[in-house]
């Protein structure tokens, strides 16, 4: 790998102009393409094999209204009856508007129309902003209040874009500027992550024709791709300044730092698309989509790593080093600092184990969900119409049950079935069943007692399908499922908890034996595991604190509690466990060199966070800003993401690669490096070092390997 990787960077550095060429023809044809022939991205939250979705399915090949999509206008006023009827001659008159129906709250000073539209597929924004015209004139009657919500605004209300990406890119060159001292070693890695973010989200509508991309997968795509480009781009250009102040030359610095760097670059962008497309086993097409997503992303940034990188270095040249020419030297702070922790290694390792574990303390209480209108800011009309339609009709009226009968073969059941629901403890009201004889199905809209994000609502749909359903059904040949948006983000959350555990055993596995392989240990690759998931645990303990509990909420936009989305603990640990890497890779190959050098490993260690500590605190920090810029955002989901990632990142580059990592390698001194002798004739022997020549692309060896670039 790092041959190959030495001479694509030296190719790419001795004929820049050619491979810049070559990206600016790829991103001509990738944007063209999606023009051309890209597809709609899709908000999809369905999961074949849930009950909910058999209820979709059922409803779906009934041709049933209620497999489509609704929305709701909300009008309040002293007499909400007498606004009805032109607020629902308007509705009606609206395309791709199958019907409406209306209802009066008991003290008559709400009223709620339901809108009903066709399947999905059939619609696009343009739906939406023509019912915001419609209730847009309707304000203009000041005797009464409108507001609207539903699932076509979840459908397609798009957050607006632009500003997290803008922000953490402000922060990303002040963070650069002040590390490398030079605009133009600062503009390089930010010119990488423009160029495959370009690239890469324009492809996005080409992948949707093979994998089914939803339409929130970009955003969380293009918040990874930004962070992980700079700080790829930030690993091989802080080498290739290392390796100019040895006296190499320009082509020769660039090939030896993709040798090197670009190495590890590989790595932990490879072990970032076999983490995240280890969500195939969640078995959950929105799931597995937008892991495809941010897959290609990072794909993108790896791929502008070591080609396009390697040209701009060559064409800048010594121009890289600003004003500032002097070999690159480890930072005494960071030696100082190595030294005290390898001094009292017990002590650190207690302390930072302590704090991680309290940390992650509160994920015992975690509780996944689907945030609803009830959760967003009451700025906006959904919140609006939701505290309405609560106050009005109850808050179970927010999240209806659609119960899908399946009577084809036995019509009989519908009526006591309609009645042991209305008993039920948990539902307040049944409306009339709809029978379609026709096509063999009925449907019953049952209105819980609590709000949909209630533990309670969960239970009554539980207990539905598990007692009372039976107690109708047994010795009949009719079957009934619960659906609706309710049930169905309910049903979700299920999933992702029967299929978190052997997702997280696969990931887990996976790295410890990638690690194995290249560090050729079996402790140190333990470690990583180990302390990764610590840093993952309380990632998602602040995740309950602020966002179950609502400490601090307020400060990040979050008005009320709102329960963690259920698919984002997958793929945060997908994530995470791949962009830890860049930093354990980076830290522990130092090492891993310096102890095959002389053999002391309290040293090594010393000299690793000495060589490394100043651009993992500076990649680190601009990951950070990169994620927390997502904060501003409307979504609580992409919020969620972006608190999750950068508290994560924040402790993997200081607490675990500065506290933990040090400490529990100076414990196990000469320990780290042991491999059973059967493991290793397995794994294989690395190459002898070869002795150095007067060439300065011999200035040390390539990491991981301890074997000496080409040309030695």
């Amino acid at each position: 790998m790092s041959n190959l990787l030495h001479r694509l960077g030296r190719s790419a550095a001795t004929h820049p102009w050619v491979t810049i060429a070559a990206w600016v023809v790829l991103a001509l044809v990738v944007v063209t393409s999606s023009v051309a022939f890209g597809s709609e991205l899709e908000e999809s939250f369905e999961a074949p094999g849930l009950d909910s979705h058999l209820a979709s399915e059922l409803l779906a090949e009934a041709g049933a209204d209620e497999a489509g999509l609704t929305a709701h206008v909300v009008l309040e006023a002293g007499d909400a009856a007498a606004h009805v009827a032109p607020a629902e001659s308007a509705l009606e008159q609206l395309p791709h508007v199958l019907g409406t129906t209306s209802t009066v709250s008991p003290d008559g000073t709400v009223a709620l129309v339901r809108v009903q539209y066709p399947a999905l597929e059939q619609l696009d924004a343009a739906d939406l902003a023509a019912l915001k015209d419609v209730v847009a004139d309707l304000r203009d009657e000041r005797s009464v209040t409108v507001e609207a919500g539903g699932d076509l605004f979840f459908a397609f209300e798009e957050a607006p874009t632009g500003l997290a990406e803008a922000a953490g890119m402000v922060v990303a060159v002040v963070v650069l500027l002040i590390a490398f001292g030079s605009v133009v070693a600062m503009g390089l890695p930010i010119g990488i992550a423009l160029a495959g973010l370009v690239v890469g989200a324009t492809s996005m509508s080409l992948v949707t024709r093979l994998v089914d991309i939803p339409a929130w997968a970009p955003q969380l795509a293009a918040m990874v791709g930004i962070g992980v480009g700079i700080d790829y781009a930030l690993f091989v250009v802080t080498r290739h300044r290392e390796n100019l102040a040895l006296g190499m030359p320009v082509a020769e610095s660039a090939g030896l730092a993709l040798a090197t760097a670009g190495q590890a670059v590989v790595f932990a962008g490879g072990t970032v698309v076999v983490a995240i497309l280890g969500l195939l086993v969640a078995g959950i097409p929105f799931v597995t989509g937008g892991g495809v997503a941010i897959s290609a992303m990072v794909l993108v940034m790896v791929l502008a790593s070591v080609t396009l990188l390697p040209a701009l270095l060559s064409l800048v040249g010594h121009r890289v080093d600003g004003r500032r020419r002097k070999p690159h030297r480890p930072g005494t702070g960071w030696s100082r600092w190595g030294r005290h922790v390898t001094r009292h290694p017990t002590a650190y390792l207690l302390g930072g184990a302590a704090l991680m574990t309290a940390l992650a303390a509160p994920v015992l209480a975690l509780e996944l969900g689907f945030p609803d209108d009830g959760t967003k800011p009451v700025s906006t009309t959904e919140r609006r119409a939701y505290d309405l339609v609560a106050d009005g009709f109850g808050p179970g009226a927010n999240g209806p049950l659609v119960i899908a009968v399946d009577i084809s073969r036995d019509g009989s059941v519908v009526a006591p079935l309609a009645a042991a629901t209305a008993a039920d403890p948990g539902i307040t009201a049944v409306d009339e069943p709809v029978v379609d004889d026709g096509a063999g199905v009925a449907v019953l809209v049952a209105q819980p007692t609590t709000s949909p994000q209630d533990e309670a609502t969960r239970a009554t749909v539980d207990r539905l399908r598990s007692e009372v359903f039976p107690a109708v059904l047994d010795g009949t040949v009719a079957t009934a499922h619960v659906g609706g948006q309710t049930a169905t983000f309910a049903d979700l959350g299920d999933r992702v908890q029967d299929r978190m555990p052997r997702f997280v055993v696969a990931v887990l596995v996976l790295s410890f034996l990638l690690l194995t392989v290249l560090f050729r240990s079996v402790l140190v690759p333990l470690k990583a595991v180990v302390l990764n998931l610590l840093s993952v645990c309380a990632a998602y303990g602040v995740l309950v604190v602020v966002f179950q509990w609502g400490w601090a909420a307020a400060l990040i936009g979050v008005e009320a509690p709102v329960p963690v989305v259920s698919f984002i603990p997958l793929f945060m640990f997908a994530i995470l466990f791949g962009l830890s890497m860049d930093y354990e890779v980076f830290l522990l190959s130092r090492v891993r060199e310096e102890y095959r050098r002389h053999h002391d490993n309290t040293r090594a260690v010393v000299a690793g966070i000495a060589g490394t500590g100043r651009t993992i605190s500076a990649a680190a920090l601009i990951m950070v800003a990169v994620f927390s810029g997502f904060v501003l955002g409307s979504d609580p989901a992409i919020k969620m993401m972006g608190v999750g990632l950068a508290t994560a990142i924040l402790l993997d580059a200081t607490v675990v690669r500065l506290v933990l990592v040090p400490a529990t390698m100076t414990l196990l001194g000469h320990a780290n490096w042991w491999l059973p002798r059967w493991l290793h004739r397995l794994v294989g022997r690395p190459r002898k070092r070869r002795s150095r020549s007067a060439s300065p692309g011999c200035a040390e060896p390539v990491p991981l390997t301890g074997s000496w670039p080409p040309d030695c």
